[in-house]
Order: structure tokens, then C-alpha cells, then sequence
């Protein structure tokens, strides 16, 4: 019998601004025996709107990104320069 399962796998905090990244496996298997498998990555920065992210995801969000990370974030983006000025 042929399956497929989509999970997350891999959470990740990463720099300065806590950025998070996910990583989600498909895995396709026939009868307990896996056949294929395959990732999908994306990753969220402190100003997502992460309403629609898996509950574990959320979660992690809203412990790591503290007011002070996200000020430390807006800092930055304020002080960057936009692209042809």
C-alpha cells in the first residue's frame, strides 16, 4: 500500500535575529519500505505573520523572538540602504 507523509523535521534557529528555518520531509512509501523522500525549506524572520506555521513552529516563534530581537531586527532594516541610492 502506497503512503505519503509530509512532516517537519527540522527546526532551526539561526543569527542574530532569530531567524527560523523549516524544513519539511515527503516520504513516500509502499508497503513500509520507503521509496522516495524529499525536503522543502523556508524560513521566517522575527516580522512574519506566522498565523498559518504548524503549532511547534509557532510556538518556537513567539519564545525566540523577544521584543528586544525584534527591535534589534527593525534596527537593522532601518539602517540598511535601498538598492540604486
Amino acid at each position: 500500500m502506497l503512503e505519503k507523509i509530509v512532516k517537519i523535521d527540522q527546526i532551526e534557529i539561526v543569527g542574530d535575529y532569530k531567524a527560523i528555518q523549516v524544513r519539511t520531509a515527503t516520504v513516500v512509501t509502499d508497503d513500509g519500505v520507503e521509496l522516495s523522500r524529499s525536503f522543502h525549506r523556508h524560513t521566517l524572520s522575527c516580522d512574519a505573520d506566522i498565523r498559518k506555521e504548524d503549532a511547534e513552529v509557532q510556538a518556537i516563534c513567539n519564545t525566540v523572538w523577544t521584543d528586544e530581537v525584534k527591535a534589534a531586527y527593525q534596527t537593522h532594516l532601518d539602517s540598511q540602504t535601498p538598492i540604486g541610492e
